[in-house]
């Protein structure tokens, strides 16, 4: 009988970084042994939406952060929350964890924070994995499946962000009341919203955590990614691989595409699933992640040749 060596518990250490202007995040890390990734996460998101990378013999050591005000991150004074800050904090936590360059995971507005980090300091970005995301402009390419001019789609999704805004006070004790059973996370699956591929389980521990911050903070996050425009993607130099889903109403798949398309060595998958891939499809995720590691291994090694052989 073949005996399957089982995974290890999921492992997740919080700790402590201050970005440049004195804001404090909460980082966190899996621990594991392997190569060192720079995890860009969904817009307020947390640690428990990759379950395929919680584990310490998932094949990468994972680094990454709450953005600021979420969570037990610091939410600073000025209400700082553009793309800038977000910049800034990624160089933080890159700083103290002393990583010079890595692979960037992302996900839905963590692909437009790893793009311009590509974008402004290229020597610290050494490949991109796009999960459910573009880089840039977001609010342009959301309501997909509606067809809606990118203007108009951009416009609604402003609207309906500034309205989240404006009632985010009012709606965070009832989100915050909400008892995330399997049975209420179940019923966010039956709705269509996220696949029922995701497992159960892990999909209630998600939601809980993201239900502890107020929606108004989360609308603030939003509408400082919505002033972001599109990344030049022409001075990309690096592997990249775009994973996209099909029923996807927060991310475009054929934008996905079109972006793909205009860089050179990239990669284009499409997978069945929602915005919520990294839950939904976490194995498939983390194998492509693991796939772009070597491939930007292989061009490390075969630059290396080169210039031995032009010296």
């Amino acid at each position: 009988m073949t005996s399957h060596k089982l995974p290890s518990p999921p492992h997740v250490r919080f700790y402590d970084v201050h970005s440049a202007d004195g804001t404090r995040l909460r980082a966190w890390t899996n621990d594991a042994d392997g190569p060192t990734v720079l995890l860009s996460d969904g817009l307020g998101s947390n640690p428990y939406a990759w379950p395929s990378l919680l584990h310490q013999d998932c094949g990468v050591r994972v680094v990454s952060w709450l953005h600021r005000g979420v969570g037990a991150s610091e939410r600073p004074k000025s209400g700082r929350a553009d793309l800038d800050s977000n910049i800034e904090d990624a160089l933080a936590v890159m700083d103290d964890a002393g990583i010079t360059s890595a692979v960037i995971p992302s996900w839905s507005h963590g692909v437009t924070i790893a793009f311009e980090l590509a974008a402004r300091h290229p020597e610290r970005v050494d490949g991109i994995l796009a999960v459910a995301g573009v880089p840039g402009d977001t609010f342009s390419t959301m309501l997909a499946p509606f067809r809606l001019p990118r203007p108009v789609a951009k416009q609604v999704m402003i609207n309906l962000t500034r309205a989240g805004y404006f009632s985010g006070n009012g709606l965070a004790p009832v989100i915050k009341r909400i008892p995330w059973t399997n049975l209420t996370a179940g019923a966010v699956q039956r709705i269509g919203f996220i696949s029922r591929a995701a497992d159960t389980d892990q999909l209630r521990t998600m939601l809980r955590e993201f239900c502890t911050t107020n929606p108004r903070w989360y609308a603030h996050l939003a509408l400082g990614v919505a002033q972001g425009s599109r990344v030049r993607l022409s001075g990309i130099r690096v592997p990249v691989t775009f994973i996209a889903a099909k029923n996807d109403m927060l991310t475009g798949a054929r934008d996905m595409k079109t972006a793909s398309q205009r860089i050179p060595d990239s990669k284009y998958v499409e997978l069945r699933g929602t915005h919520f891939l990294p839950i939904e499809q976490p194995e498939i995720v983390r194998d492509e992640l693991l796939a772009l590691i070597d491939k930007v291994e292989a061009h490390k090694k075969s630059a290396k040749t080169k210039v031995a052989e032009n010296s």
